[in-house]
């Protein structure tokens, strides 16, 4: 693979658009090493199904992260499971984003080199992915040698399309957005702290500055119909649907050519301008690349779907919609690659109804959060609260209640009742009504109505997690444990197992077997977002760990179960959610 680039003898190579045709031949380091490896015969291999291939944003590590990161983690996560629950492989990748500004800036302000600035920053990301117990096949760090190498790659080919020309640009550069605002995107701002007058960007309440400077510019306008055309073909590809109203608006109004680098004697942390190192890539062409690098771009022919790409889902927050949604997808253009099939973008965690954010220090530390309410716990809370439409306002209170009323006060209390009511067998009941196959096999109508609401909630959950709405879903589960716990305490189980005969047996039998049966639908649901309580559940129970997928997610479909494997003695053991703490 051989690209042409810009030559190294030329007084520089900001002065104008260089003519391809006088260009030397280069190689990049990926090609050299399959070039040297390559066999002298040709092979005919199977194409591989593609898997589904799920991101998160990189996060920048010139601060900790915050429960806002943890949530976005923990979003992407759940999606990546429940495809893995229907059965399929998956790929998550997450990852740091560490060049630019900020952290060139924040590393200075460290005393610390960037490079070991940025060392510890990932760590610290890696250690939340691993205790939020996120499946990341990938960790991509923008420092990779790899991704380097694809961020190159990528430069060249937009160069040779004849998608890079220089100019010089003037604007509104805000280095924590690290992006430059037009003037109706910026507006003076007193700051009541200083009584400083200062320029902020609307859209992010960041400061700006005025920056006049020669450098690459890549030809965004270019691609303002095409653009359109991609958002008309597809109406549903970002969610929710208003963000993709507000960007097909935005594109209509018109695009401005991008910045794609900045001088180096401003910014020295990122990747060279290939073959013109007074230049450094800007870190949103650098960044956005991450995405195809761990899924193995540049791609050998051939194997172009290997690793997952196009993304099945990327999952992002709201403020960075413009680069996912405008500047990614044509650079996707631009590069003759396809698109992925669908952007989440979610709303941001408050707290006091404020923005979180690290700059003001209106943070929740997510270690501390998991290490008080423990990490099922957290990921409930923040799968059945977090706002994909509107914002959500973070609260320990909120946390408390949900643990009390849902956790501990429905689903552990409905478990327990259950699993350590005497007076009744599960096994015996689940051996008599496994094999129906519909409501009218049910004499009583509470009992036909129950077992609707049990199918149905498999419906209804696969429904909104085809819709990418985990909260939809989860809420879903929560609503069929709360009727059936109203179903339970209705029916009075306890006392027809006080007078076992005939009629009163299969009576007894019924109200087990649908309580059971909502138990376990809800345990196998919600496996994506609890993955350690929804075991224990299931192992109360005695659910076959082989019958634990998304096609036994329904009434009937189960007849093995009823014997737990795990001790419920008396209190907290084999308490599914015992009571909290008095300190918490």
């Amino acid at each position: 693979m051989r690209l042409r680039v810009l030559n190294s003898n030329s007084a520089s190579p900001l002065k104008s658009l260089v003519n391809p045709s006088r260009l030397p031949p280069w190689t990049c380091a990926s090609c050299k090493i399959r070039a040297t490896t390559a066999r002298p015969y040709s092979m005919r291999t199977p194409v591989a199904e593609k898997p589904y291939y799920i991101t998160t944003p990189i996060f920048y590590v010139n601060a900790a992260p915050h429960v806002g990161h943890l949530y976005t983690m923990v979003l992407t996560d759940i999606h990546k499971r429940w495809q893995l629950l229907q059965g399929k492989r998956a790929i998550l990748c997450t990852g740091t984003d560490e060049h630019g500004m900020k952290i060139q800036q924040a590393s200075a302000k460290a005393g610390v080199e960037p490079k070991p600035f940025c060392d510890k920053g990932a760590e610290v990301f890696k250690s939340l992915a691993l205790r939020a117990e996120i499946l990341n096949d990938h960790f991509v760090r923008t420092t990779d040698k790899e991704h380097r190498e694809a961020v190159e790659y990528a430069w060249f080919l937009l160069q040779e399309a004849g998608y890079i020309y220089t100019a010089k640009h003037e604007g509104w550069y805000s280095v924590s957005d690290e992006t430059f605002y037009p003037q109706s995107a910026v507006q003076l701002y007193l700051e009541p702290a200083t009584g400083r007058k200062i320029m902020i960007s609307i859209e992010t309440g960041k400061e700006v500055e005025w920056t006049s400077e020669i450098n690459y510019h890549f030809k965004l306008s270019a691609f303002r119909e095409q653009l359109l055309d991609f958002y008309k073909q597809n109406p549903k590809w970002i969610v929710p649907e208003h963000r993709m109203k507000e960007v097909v608006q935005a594109v209509e109004s018109g695009l401005d050519d991008l910045s794609i680098s900045r001088p180096s004697d401003r910014l020295t942390w990122g990747i060279p301008v290939p073959e013109d190192e007074s230049q450094t890539i800007y870190v949103w062409l650098d960044a956005l690349m991450n995405y195809v690098t761990k899924a193995g771009y540049p791609w050998p022919p051939g194997e172009e779907q290997a690793g997952g790409w196009p993304a099945d889902c990327q999952v992002i927050g709201k403020d960075i919609v413009r680069f996912h949604c405008i500047y990614w997808p044509a650079f996707l253009m631009a590069l003759g690659l396809p698109l992925p099939k669908h952007i989440l973008t979610h709303a941001h965690w408050t707290l006091g109804k404020e923005k979180m954010a690290k700059s003001t220090g209106n943070v929740v530390n997510p270690f501390f959060a998991i290490d008080r309410f423990g990490i099922d716990v957290m990921r409930f809370y923040l799968a059945h609260d977090g706002g994909v439409v509107d914002d959500a306002d973070y609260s320990n209170y909120h946390i408390i209640d949900r643990y009390k009323h849902a956790l501990n006060g429905s689903l552990g209390n409905l478990a327990s009742r259950v699993t350590r009511g005497k007076g009744w067998d599960i096994g015996r009941a689940v051996k008599r009504w496994a094999a129906a196959t519909d409501e009218n096999e049910f004499e009583d109508s509470a009992a036909r109505t129950h077992y609707v609401a049990i199918k149905n909630t498999q419906l209804a959950v696969q429904e909104r997690m085809d819709q990418l709405d985990a909260r939809g879903a989860v809420q879903a589960i929560v609503q069929l444990i709360q009727t059936t716990n109203a179903y339970f305490s209705n029916s009075s189980p306890w006392t027809l197992a006080k007078k076992l005969e005939g009629e009163v047996e299969l009576e007894l039998d019924t109200i087990i077997y649908l309580s059971s049966e909502s138990l376990r639908v809800a345990g196998i649901l919600l496996q994506p977002v609890m993955p350690n309580k929804s075991a224990l559940l299931l192992d109360m129970l005695g659910v076959d760990e082989a019958h634990r997928s998304f096609d036994y997610a329904e009434p009937g479909k189960d007849a093995s179960y009823g014997v737990s494997k795990v001790p419920l003695g008396k209190g907290a053991e084999g308490t599914l959610f015992p009571p909290l703490d008095s300190d918490l």
